[in-house]
């Protein structure tokens, strides 16, 4: 919806560069990274709440949410962006959690960390490139 919503208010031209800044800016922030200070010890609650809380704040503005919203303002069909980036969240996801088990053991997460990031810069030049076209 807020993707739908965006293309009546903006030029599909800036949606495009900012969405792809995002990336670039992902990929940065990748090669950063998030470091955990004491965070476990702050507050007390129950497992479930403790993972449904953390789920819900790492997927809020995730690169995930940023792709649906892309797409949502090229195809203006809300329940097929909806059912296909849901869906393909899923197989990724499972994809993701059984490749990451077996190559986490035997790739340095190092070198995890910078194709990744490269991977996103890459995406986010070539998505500016597009835009610019």
């Amino acid at each position: 919806m807020v993707g739908s919503y965006l293309t009546n208010v903006f030029p599909i031209f800036y949606i495009k560069v900012i969405a792809s800044a995002s990336f670039i800016f992902f990929g940065i922030w990748t090669l950063r990274g998030d470091y955990l200070e004491d965070e476990d010890k702050r507050f007390s609650f129950s497992p479930f709440w403790t993972v449904a809380i953390a789920f819900f704040l790492a997927e809020i503005g995730d690169k995930t949410q940023l792709a649906t919203i892309a797409l949502a303002t090229k195809y203006n069909n809300l329940m097929g962006v909806w059912f296909g980036t849901t869906s393909g969240m899923l197989v990724a996801d499972i994809i993701g959690i059984i490749f990451g088990i077996v190559l986490g053991k035997k790739i340095p997460e190092n070198a995890i960390k910078w194709v990744s990031a490269i991977i996103f810069i890459c995406f986010g030049i070539l998505g500016i490139y597009d835009a610019l076209k």
